[in-house]
C-alpha cells in the first residue's frame, strides 16, 4: 500500500532523517557534482512530502522558505528541494503526487514557488505549469549582488498560476553554502 504524508522537518525522527538521506543518496548518486551534506541540509527546515510503499520510503520532496530579490523587493518564497522517487517506483505517478502536495503547500503558504530543475526533472515541472525563469540569475553575497554562472540560466522554474511574475526580470537569491539555486 502506497501512503503519502506531509510532515515538518521538526517532526522527523532521527530514523526518518536517516531513511530520507539513504533515499536521496541513492537517487542522486549519479547527480552532476554529487550529493552531499549541504544538498541534504537545503531541504531541511520546511515541509516534507513523503511517499511510503509497504513501509519503505520511496518518494520525497520538500518546501523550504527562502528570500529572493525581485524588482528591488525582498520576497519570501517557497522553494522546492530534493524531489526524488526511487528508481524502482518511477513511472507510477508518484512524482506527480509529490509535486501536487508540494504545490499546495507552496501556494497556500507562499503564493508562488521556485525550484532549480535538473534536465531529468524539467519535463515533469513543465507539464505541471512551472515556467522557466528567463531573466538573469544572481546571488546576494556579503560583497553585494553577484551574477551566477550563465549555465544556470534557464534552470530555475517558477509556479505562479496567475502568471503575474515577469520571468524576464533579474532574479536574486540569498547566499547559502553549496548550490545557491
Amino acid at each position: 500500500m502506497t501512503i503519502l504524508t506531509a510532515r515538518h522537518t521538526a517532526d522527523l525522527s532521527a530514523a526518518d532523517r536517516a531513511e530520507l538521506r539513504a533515499l536521496l543518496d541513492t537517487v542522486f548518486a549519479d547527480h552532476e557534482g554529487g550529493y552531499d551534506d549541504t544538498d541534504f541540509e537545503h531541504g531541511l527546515g520546511g515541509w516534507h512530502v513523503l511517499v511510503h510503499d509497504g513501509g519503505v520510503l520511496v518518494g520525497h520532496g520538500a518546501v523550504v522558505r527562502r528570500q529572493f530579490l525581485l524588482g528591488g523587493r525582498a520576497l519570501p518564497v517557497g522553494y522546492v528541494e530534493n524531489v526524488a522517487v526511487a528508481v524502482s517506483h518511477r513511472r507510477r505517478g508518484l512524482g506527480s503526487a509529490v509535486m501536487g502536495e508540494l504545490e499546495r503547500v507552496v501556494l497556500a503558504g507562499h503564493g508562488a514557488g521556485f525550484l532549480a530543475a535538473s534536465a531529468e526533472g524539467a519535463p515533469l515541472y513543465e507539464r505541471r505549469g512551472w515556467r522557466v525563469w528567463r531573466g538573469p540569475l544572481s546571488v546576494l553575497t556579503v560583497e553585494g549582488v553577484r551574477r551566477t554562472p550563465e549555465e544556470e540560466d534557464g534552470g530555475v522554474r517558477v509556479l505562479d498560476p496567475d502568471r503575474t511574475w515577469d520571468v524576464e526580470q533579474d532574479l536574486v537569491c540569498e547566499w547559502r553554502s553549496g548550490d545557491v539555486w
